[in-house]
């Protein structure tokens, strides 16, 4: 029931910033955790961001100081901003849903991040 629609990517130089948004539909009252991860080619699968019901946010140490993760319940929204952006941080950006269920999981199509030097 839940969807979830990534928005935002683009290209960007290095040092620049993007705002990403996870527009979230359907049974949001199920959703325990919403996060943010990336992809690049040949590369893993990598956790960047997290919140929970009540707001509480991490960040991976890995982009901690740069990337911000926050939520906008009135658009239903959940947002990354990433600041001071890096070549490195070209991927492929997902944002995940995660409920009380075995089966409350949810993943997003995902939106290309493009960072020049």
């Amino acid at each position: 029931q839940v969807q979830l629609v990534e928005s935002g990517g683009g290209l960007v130089q290095a040092g620049g910033s993007l705002r990403l948004s996870c527009a979230v539909s359907g049974s949001t009252f199920s959703i325990d955790v919403i996060g943010w991860y990336r992809q690049a080619p040949g590369k893993q699968r990598e956790q960047l961001a997290a919140i929970d019901r009540s707001g509480t946010a991490n960040v991976a140490a890995s982009v901690k100081g740069r990337f911000t993760i926050s939520r906008d319940n009135a658009k239903n929204t959940v947002l990354l901003q990433m600041n001071s952006l890096k070549p490195d941080d070209t991927a492929v950006y997902y944002c995940r849903a995660v409920g009380i269920g075995p089966h409350d999981d949810v993943w997003g199509q995902g939106t290309q991040v493009t960072v020049s030097s």
